[in-house]
């Protein structure tokens, strides 16, 4: 057992290169990483419906829609669905750098690092708009809005 003293961090590369090839999937926050649990059905679901129709409503823009795909804002995440618009998004395939849209869909175990430090970690990335937090339990949407003033609204 490890205590809190041993306690080791990583640096983004080794995460990176460590994710590369990792059986499963591992978020990173600040030298932090941690293994993702599985989703219910009712996440799988809502996620999927998100999917299909923002890809519909984007449909002969040059933005794309990923699904569990990763962005870097000191952090790396595997956000539930993004969309980025920049083109030197798609030349990177290991994660998304410049997202305009992020949604999260909540469980009751991630719910309050989805609204604080994700959140937090997410609005540092300055292509971001808007960010969602979806309850299936509540079956109610949070949106945040970046407001021209840089607030978040």
């Amino acid at each position: 057992m490890v205590s809190a003293a041993e306690k080791l961090t990583l640096t983004a590369e080794d995460y990176l290169q460590g994710e590369a090839s990792a059986e499963y999937k591992h978020e990173y926050l600040n030298g932090e990483v941690w293994a993702l649990v599985g989703a219910t059905d009712a996440h799988v679901t809502i996620v999927g419906n998100l999917l299909v129709l923002l890809k519909q409503s984007l449909k002969g823009t040059p933005c794309r829609t990923y699904i569990s795909d990763m962005e870097k804002a000191n952090a790396f995440f595997y956000s539930d669905v993004l969309v980025t618009c920049n083109a030197r998004d798609r030349d990177n395939t290991l994660f998304k750098q410049h997202p305009v849209f992020i949604a999260e869909v909540l469980s009751p175990s991630t719910e309050a690092f989805d609204r604080g430090q994700k959140f937090s970690a997410y609005r540092q990335l300055e292509s971001l708009q808007t960010y969602w937090l979806i309850d299936s339990q509540k079956m109610s949407v949070d949106c945040f809005n970046r407001a021209d003033n840089n607030e978040w609204l």
